[in-house]
């Protein structure tokens, strides 16, 4: 059995209807495991021994169907006989928070939320990990990706797991911009790569096409050039 660390957070900036979630474990691949959202929705991380996608996928459903995500979690982790060694946490798109820490997690393990944010961890070295999470995300400011990794990385020098981290993931999601779906699935640095990863995404040429496509409070945005052809037409 490969059993790895994990800690995750999901955000909500009620400002701007932003949704930000992010992820990082010992293990590989955890943007494709744990992270799953949608702006109808809002935003799921199933992670611990033995992670349920069925679960995340689940929640995430319910929530687009109208659940809080307090109902969410409930109704799908209840029936669920393996549940003890599964975690979970969501966010709903009005953002509050439910979670569930099985009690057959990997010690330490837990979960933590607060006005518009929920976090967890299992496999790490307490509580203050997440302590760590949370703060760094509230105290911090700008864009809520940059936030995401100021706490990704205070969970990570707060001694997140002394065997190191191997993935990391990031899903933003705004009204007004283009999703920001990003994952390092092996790096020994995966935090510092997804930073750099950021980085090149907030980068000409790809920041500009970026500018173009549709989002959802402009599903027919296009390039200057179409909508003027288009228009001429």
């Amino acid at each position: 059995m490969v059993v790895s660390m994990t800690f995750s957070i999901l955000a909500f900036d009620q400002k701007t209807g932003t949704l930000g979630g992010a992820a990082a474990t010992g293990s590989l691949c955890v943007g494709g495991w744990v992270l799953r959202g949608a702006l109808n929705g809002g935003l799921v991380a199933s992670q611990g021994t033995s992670p349920s996608t069925i679960w995340r996928d689940n929640v995430l459903s319910a929530m687009q169907a109208g659940e809080s995500a307090k109902n969410a979690v409930v109704s799908v982790i209840q029936p669920d006989i393996g549940k003890n060694q599964r975690q979970i946490i969501a966010l709903d798109r009005n953002g509050q928070s439910g979670s569930f820490t099985g009690n057959a997690s990997v010690a330490w393990a837990g979960d933590l939320a607060g006005d518009g944010f929920v976090c967890a961890g299992n496999m790490i070295v307490g509580e203050g990990v997440l302590k760590a999470l949370a703060d760094a995300y509230l105290q911090s400011s700008g864009q809520m990706s940059d936030r995401l990794i100021s706490a990704l990385s205070a969970a990570h020098n707060s001694g997140g797991d002394s065997r190191g981290l191997l993935s990391a993931a990031m899903l933003v999601l705004s009204p007004d911009a283009s999703p920001v779906d990003l994952r390092i699935d092996h790096d020994n640095d995966p935090i510092t790569a997804l930073s750099n990863l950021l980085q090149s995404v907030r980068t000409r040429p790809y920041a500009d096409w970026l500018e173009e496509v549709p989002v959802v409070n402009d599903q027919y945005r296009a390039p200057r050039n179409l909508i003027k052809n288009a228009i001429a037409d």
